[in-house]
């Protein structure tokens, strides 16, 4: 494996833009906000070095949501490690970091003090870094546990101690405080607890190899002298002391002592079932779990694999696919909030990025962990009353509505679609349909609009994938109901601008929220005046023809932001708003405009190291993004459609769950950074011509070649307007193929601009 977990977790640093990616503008965070820790492919459990600081709790900088963040601190440090980190999150101030286990040669007195780190390692479910103390740290996972193990140099005290008070980050207003706790020692090397932390009761059952060290409890850095249980009922941050176990005893040169951490949202005895489900009975586990964790990583990963001779660049799509694996967290029989076992899953914490980009990809890659996860939320709509638009490992699934509503609709209209077994369609309508009305909701149900303007995006779309389901269990009374709303896009847009009214928006403008890929894009290019009109205000938006601009800096002021945000200008992928603009090009018969701006981001966005990400991951919407677009795929969530481009290797293989695609290309050149772009000049399905630009869902899932003549020059691929993707607009429903549907001489399948097909 060519991963490398570094990459995005530090500020952003690239080298600088040119041509058209130096036009446009970064207003977010310019960093990746990543941790290298240990995880799990969409485990449980993360741990990583803690330092405190924003990112994530590993890294050196302060709160940031906006430009470049500003380091607070000048070294990579750790005071410990840490579990359930985020993975790409921004400043949602939700950063778990529990249960520090800290290695100390020191007083119980000196717990919370920093060591810098070095030698530092990691890969998919392992990192290690040594202390300045001459501690060797190292951690792996399994999909419920955690395995640290420490080589201590000679000392005639060392101790390992654990830390249940500690949450969040160590900077204003970061830290997350327990409100209840109990602790206990079990038997010799055997603890367990429990710590209440946002209504979510997380517990776990630890287990130390080193049987002859004393066991003790401790609080307030005071040993417990003869203790075994320590109870808190009622904690406040003004009354909070750190509290927690510990082992301690004489240590020869480069011993070893391994720590097993069980977790459960559901009590410590779970947590022990956890621990030993995943490590086994023996108490030294570690070599053992890490090459589970190991095998689980080679088998997500291997399930694309590129031709590339570049090792950096390898380097960068196989890291990307790594992060677009890594959350949400799957978590079966866990739930603390309702008494039924089955499917449950937190930090879906990012909904308005992934449901683009990083939820396909899992549907594509694992479809059975992507079953799990829908049937997992609408569990949580069931007990809650809401889709998640973001869960935590915290209780309430409405906290992030105003970022976006009904996204969860499409993800689910997607499985619904291809047929992904597990799922109870008649079950999962009733919630798709009931969570149209909750919060904007309303407003759109009563106005026909709602802002932000995005929003009524979002609802109308929700209708249309709901409807789609409705179609499937064959309810047509709802079917005819929710037809109207599913039209209601349009109410979103002025005539006279072709763009959206003007809103508030979140993150962005109405230029980077204007081409979203509506179900109706044949109807959505015709409010803008026309294909030619559409292609100009796309042209205007990515900078072609304008100057280079100015990127925000540290702590950029309200001005320099106002400047940029005027500009409306694409993001580049340093946020996610626009991240599916580039493709609205093929619904104008202008595929070659998408290959010139996704070439542009491919090569100047991404790179190695750590600053090698352009903006916040985003639980994998980012790097999800990057994986289909290096693939030369681009999935039109909820519609089951795939837009075909230039990839960025010469061959790939993608091994779906009983099918395996096969993409190759004549005419390649190998890209990079530099070299102009490549165009499609003609394109073969199972040896069969392909004139149009996509796939249908059920072609790209039954496998088979799809082999790209390239070039470089734009060709005839793609323009004419029977070859744009489809659009459905009211009455035109993907169950039934429509009557306009028409055979183009050599192609599969192609279709006027405004119909859909089955």
């Amino acid at each position: 494996m060519a991963v490398d977990p570094f990459i995005g977790t530090s500020a952003t640093d690239l080298p600088p833009s040119t041509g058209l990616a130096a036009t446009w503008w970064s207003p977010k965070p310019q960093v990746g906000n990543t941790h290298p820790g240990a995880c799990h492919p969409l485990g449980m459990v993360s741990a990583c070095a803690y330092s405190g600081a924003y990112p994530t709790g590993y890294g050196r900088y302060d709160l940031s949501t906006e430009g470049v963040p500003t380091a607070i601190l000048d070294d990579q440090v750790a005071s410990g490690v840490t579990h359930f980190q985020q993975s790409g999150t921004g400043a949602i101030r939700k950063y778990y970091n529990y249960f520090r286990v800290t290695p100390m040669l020191e007083p119980l007195d000196a717990l919370g003090r920093t060591w810098r780190l070095h030698d530092e390692e990691a890969e998919p479910g392992w990192y290690a870094a040594t202390l300045d103390s001459g501690v060797r740290c190292e951690v792996t996972v399994g999909p419920k546990s955690a395995v640290h193990r420490y080589t201590f140099p000679a000392h005639h005290d060392a101790r390992l101690v654990v830390d249940f008070s500690l949450g969040g980050l160590a900077i204003p207003y970061g830290a997350t405080v327990p409100l209840r706790s109990h602790l206990e020692a079990v038997s010799p090397g055997v603890a367990r607890g429990e710590i209440v932390v946002e209504g979510a009761p997380l517990a776990v059952h630890l287990e130390c190899d080193a049987e002859r060290w004393r066991q003790m409890l401790w609080y307030d850095r005071r040993l417990m002298a003869g203790g075994s249980r320590l109870d808190f009922h009622d904690i406040r941050t003004t009354t909070l002391r750190p509290f927690g176990v510990m082992w301690a005893g004489p240590t020869a040169a480069e011993q070893v002592v391994e720590l097993r951490l069980g977790f459960s949202l559901r009590g410590t005895e779970q947590a022990r079932e956890n621990l030993l489900a995943d490590c086994g009975p023996s108490r030294s586990s570690f070599a053992v779990r890490r090459e589970a964790t190991a095998r689980a990583w080679g088998d997500h990963l291997g399930l694309i694999d590129v031709t590339c001779p570049d090792p950096e660049r390898r380097t960068v799509f196989e890291t990307a696919l790594y992060h677009s694996l890594v959350k949400p967290c799957l978590a079966p029989n866990e739930s603390p909030f309702w008494p039924s076992d089955g499917p449950f899953a937190f930090d879906i914490s990012t909904m308005w990025d992934i449901y683009r980009t990083q939820l396909p990809l899992l549907t594509a890659l694992v479809p059975a962990r992507a079953a799990e996860l829908a049937n997992a939320l609408l569990h949580v709509c069931e007990e809650e009353g809401n889709l998640p638009i973001g869960y935590r490992m915290a209780r309430g699934a409405d906290v992030f509505s105003r970022q976006a509503s009904a996204l969860a609709q499409t993800f689910l209209a997607d499985l619904c679609a291809l047929g992904i077994g597990g799922i109870d369609w008649d079950w999962a309508l009733v919630h798709m349909h009931n969570d149209l009305r909750r919060a904007y909701g309303e407003d759109y149900l009563l106005r026909g609009v709602a802002h932000p303007i995005s929003h009524t995006l979002d609802l109308a779309f929700g209708y249309w994938c709901t409807l789609q389901v409705a179609q499937h269990v064959g309810d047509k009374a709802l079917v005819s109901e929710l037809e109207p709303y599913a039209a209601g896009w349009s109410s979103a847009f002025d005539p006279a601008t072709g763009l959206l009214l003007d809103s508030t928006f979140y993150e962005g403008g109405r230029w980077n929220y204007s081409f979203r890929l509506v179900h109706d894009m044949a109807a959505r290019i015709v409010l803008a005046g026309g294909a030619e009109a559409f292609v100009a205000l796309l042209d205007r938006f990515f900078g072609y023809g304008a100057e280079a601009v100015q990127q925000p800096g540290v702590r950029p002021s309200k001005a320099e932001m106002a400047a940029g945000y005027a500009l409306d200008r694409f993001e580049g992928l340093n946020n996610e708003p626009d991240m599916e603009a580039p493709w609205a090009y093929h619904y104008a018969g202008r595929p070659d405009r998408t290959a010139e701006i996704v070439h542009a981001v491919i090569h100047q966005r991404f790179g190695t190291g750590h600053g090698g990400l352009p903006g916040n991951d985003d639980s994998g919407g980012l790097s999800s993004w990057y994986v289909w677009a290096a693939l030369g795929l681009f999935p039109v969530a909820g519609q089951n459609i795939f837009l075909v481009n230039a990839p960025s290797f010469s061959a790939a293989t993608v091994n779906l769950a009983d099918a395996r695609l096969e993409i190759e290309t004549t005419g390649f050149t190998e890209p990079g950074r530099d070299t102009p772009p490549q165009y499609v000049q003609a394109a073969w399905l199972d040896g069969r011509p392909l004139n149009r630009t996509w796939l249908d869902g059920t072609e790209l899932y039954r496998g088979g070649r799809l082999l790209l003549e390239l070039g470089p020059e734009p060709g005839s691929w793609g323009r004419a307007p029977e070859c744009v993707p489809p659009s459905f607009p009211a009455g035109a429903r993907r169950g039934r193929r429509p009557e306009r549907a028409k055979r183009v001489e050599g192609d599969v399948l192609a279709v006027s601009p405004s119909i859909g097909v089955s």
